[in-house]
């Protein structure tokens, strides 16, 4: 008899969630990739999905790399910064080294957001080199 009782409480206590129980952000509609998230974009549902993101502060204003169905969690991966040079959009392209200072024209060969590296082609030279991109729209290339 002792044992029914303590296998029916053991069960009751297994249905009842933990305190502090977390919450993850979904998409609350379909949202394109390359959209900015805004607030409207997102709801959060009281589950803890691994790998999903549950400060709304983190992800709004940033892209969407990959479309994203409503109901579906919005993991790290998903986002990035963004975009501020398009891929064939023409770029100022800079190298600096102690005191020489040389700006070209380039071709982004890629997209990307401040702080990414791009492949970006020299229009005189036709050169490609790896460059940042830097907050100014600038792509700066690495100094070896």
């Amino acid at each position: 008899m002792k044992v029914g009782v303590l296998l029916a409480l053991g069960c009751l206590a297994v249905a009842v969630p933990a305190a502090g129980w977390a919450e993850t952000l979904v998409a609350a509609r379909v949202i394109k990739a390359r959209a900015i998230l805004t607030a409207e974009d997102l709801k959060l549902v009281p589950e803890d999905i691994p790998g999903g993101v549950s400060d709304p502060g983190a992800i709004i204003g940033r892209e969407i790399r990959v479309a994203v169905y409503a109901g579906q969690p919005i993991r790290p991966e998903d986002v990035a910064p963004p975009t501020v040079i398009e891929r064939n959009q023409r770029v100022t392209v800079a190298y600096r080294k102690g005191g020489l200072s040389i700006l070209a024209e380039g071709r982004a060969l890629g997209r990307g957001g401040i702080g990414d590296t791009i492949r970006v082609m020299n229009s005189g030279s036709k050169m490609t080199v790896d460059a940042t991109i830097g907050d100014d729209g600038v792509a700066y290339v690495h100094s070896e």
